[in-house]
């Protein structure tokens, strides 16, 4: 696909989809083969989050479990990975967090009066036609799909509409841009940028996204070897699904090939 050969690739079970002027442009595998996403699954839930919001079921400067939705939604909360971690002050570190999530999951199912589970997949599997896609379990790594319904969703996120077009800006946006933190994987950034739900590029060395690629790409990659990420200024993106847990194998190959193809989906 686009002179990335995935066959190579150390995995039993490789499914991508590219994306250049906001739609696909090819594919690669069975991309109807259903993986864990792992912490992909946080993209999705943030876009439950995004479309709570606009709902009124509360707003990005509501108070959850002592820090805000915001703060929450940026990994600034202060609250650990799991729930038990030790916390820190809100807006102090970069602390990437699972179990904000499962928070702002909690608050969302209190005041919808549904788990949160139903409210993702009535506002945005079912909107988006995503029927192989379910959370299964923790709002923050615990979702599985396929490529062929992470593709609706990845053109939702270059055309969205399911929200207004200013709500994913805000989202994609770096939110308290001078903190440090750990990207799973790749060590300390100095600084980390992220948005509400979406890590952001920004100049984050060593990466999975590629060094020459956009600072603005926004996405997500999951511990279970998989990766889902947008280049929305440029209506490009990247579905990859995989049945490798990630680790070495991975380095560089991911940021290797991201910036292959995002060079290639821009020229298309």
């Amino acid at each position: 696909m686009l002179d990335v050969n995935f066959d190579a690739w150390p995995a039993d079970n490789v499914a991508a989809a590219a994306f250049s002027g906001g739609v696909q442009v090819a594919s690669h595998g069975d991309v109807s083969h259903v993986f864990e996403l792992a912490s992909v699954t946080k993209l999705l839930a943030a876009y439950g989050f995004l479309i709570a919001i606009e709902e009124g079921v509360f707003d990005l400067d509501s108070p959850v479990a002592g820090s805000t939705v915001r703060h929450l939604l940026a990994h600034a909360s202060g609250v650990g990975f799991k729930k038990g971690d030790p916390l820190r002050p809100p807006a102090t570190r970069r602390v990437y967090s699972s179990y904000g999530f499962e928070l702002l999951a909690d608050a969302v199912a209190k005041e919808a009066e549904m788990p949160f589970a139903q409210y993702v997949d009535e506002a945005v599997f079912a909107p988006l036609g995503m029927s192989s896609t379910v959370l299964w379990g923790s709002a923050g790594h615990e979702a599985r799909s396929c490529v062929s319904d992470l593709s609706n969703f990845v053109q939702e996120l270059l055309n969205p509409t399911l929200i207004d077009q200013r709500t994913l800006d805000v989202a994609s946006s770096v939110h308290f841009p001078e903190l440090s933190g750990v990207v799973p994987g790749f060590g300390m950034q100095r600084p980390c940028p992220w948005g509400l739900g979406f890590e952001i590029r920004g100049v984050k060395d060593p990466h999975w996204l590629g060094a020459q690629m956009p600072e603005k790409v926004v996405g997500h990659f999951g511990q279970s070897g998989t990766y889902v990420w947008v280049a929305p200024e440029k209506g490009v993106g990247m579905v990859v699904l995989t049945d490798r847990p990630f680790g070495n194998w991975a380095k560089p190959l991911w940021s290797e090939t991201n910036e292959a193809l995002f060079k290639a989906l821009v020229e298309l």
